[in-house]
């Protein structure tokens, strides 16, 4: 037996087109035996290009008696149970020290945003025939009060600087966008759009709204940068107000400052309500809360506010 023999498990990504292998692996393939156990597209694609591929069952036996014949036997993973027989091969070959060396090579590699793709196939799946009836009987207008509470979560987790419930929660925002676009495929076909329209329309407007990145405009500092982008998104919009794309369903707070932002940042002066009912003097004093996120501060003072409850609650009366 030669000292340098090796079975090579050879790792493939799913993610990206079989046969987009590195040269490395393609070096191997050419060279060597290829065994594995079903026919899959890498197999296809392997034989397309002149590979010999054997399909054999899953029996470590088989790739040590090719060894006696070749220096090295390629093992092509990617059927299911691939991982056990990798165990059974490895112990396999601790039984006989020296027979050969247990290698394991990356033929391709997940590209940035792979599992994106998993996300997709999954929230697909559970949408269509067969998957989750509940999740096959909601609308965007059942679903939205979800996109409000799972943004919510994401942003106690960022106040909290919680990273990791922030990793997840974000993860629960996804979910979202994921499914309202796979439920906009079962619109009629001139309202269908689909996840790719989502993200190629986010895209299109990252290219156009940042041309300092994409196209080489010069900019003298952020406040640049961000009269820009207003003008820009302006352009794009065609809007007769400078209100016009507020959200009116967020927070009154929120929507009190970003109301007066706006008129600010478009020159306007408009006079605050006068009076005194609750809701112009709030006006007012948001107002002249600016540039402090009122929202946030009146949120911090709040909890703050409820661990004071908290504990006089935890007090024993007469205490």
């Amino acid at each position: 037996m030669d000292p340098s023999a090796r079975i090579v498990l050879l790792v493939t990504s799913p993610r990206v087109p079989a046969g987009l292998l590195t040269a490395q692996a393609w070096d191997l393939v050419r060279q060597w035996p290829v065994l594995t156990a079903a026919e899959t597209d890498q197999t296809d694609a392997l034989r397309a290009a002149g590979v010999r591929v054997e399909i054999v069952e899953f029996d470590p036996e088989r790739l040590v008696a090719l060894l006696a014949e070749h220096a090295t036997v390629v093992w092509l993973a990617g059927a299911s149970g691939d991982e056990d027989f990798a165990r059974r091969l490895g112990m396999r070959l601790a039984r006989e020290p020296g027979l050969a060396e247990l290698e394991l090579f990356y033929g391709s590699w997940d590209p940035p945003g792979a599992r994106l793709l998993d996300a997709v196939a999954v929230i697909d799946r559970l949408v269509s025939p067969g998957g989750d009836p509940w999740k096959r009987q909601q609308t965007h207008q059942t679903l939205a009060k979800y996109l409000i509470e799972e943004s919510y979560e994401a942003y106690d987790a960022m106040v909290d600087g919680d990273l990791g419930a922030l990793r997840e929660e974000l993860g629960d925002v996804l979910l979202q966008v994921v499914l309202h676009s796979r439920l906009a495929e079962e619109l009629p076909e001139d309202q269908r759009w689909t996840v790719d329209d989502v993200a190629g329309g986010m895209v299109e407007k990252m290219v156009r709204r940042n041309p300092h990145v994409f196209a080489g405009e010069a900019v003298d500092g952020v406040e640049q940068i961000i009269e820009n982008w207003e003008r820009i998104k302006r352009e794009e919009k065609s809007r007769t107000s400078a209100l016009e794309g507020i959200a009116l369903s967020q927070p009154a707070l929120a929507l009190a400052a970003k109301i007066l932002q706006r008129a600010s940042r478009a020159g306007l002066t408009v006079p605050l309500p006068a009076g005194d009912d609750l809701g112009a003097e709030l006006l007012r004093l948001v107002a002249r809360a600016a540039p402090e996120d009122a929202e946030a501060a009146l949120r911090a003072v709040a909890l703050q506010y409820a661990d004071d409850v908290r504990e006089a609650e935890s007090v024993a009366p007469g205490e």
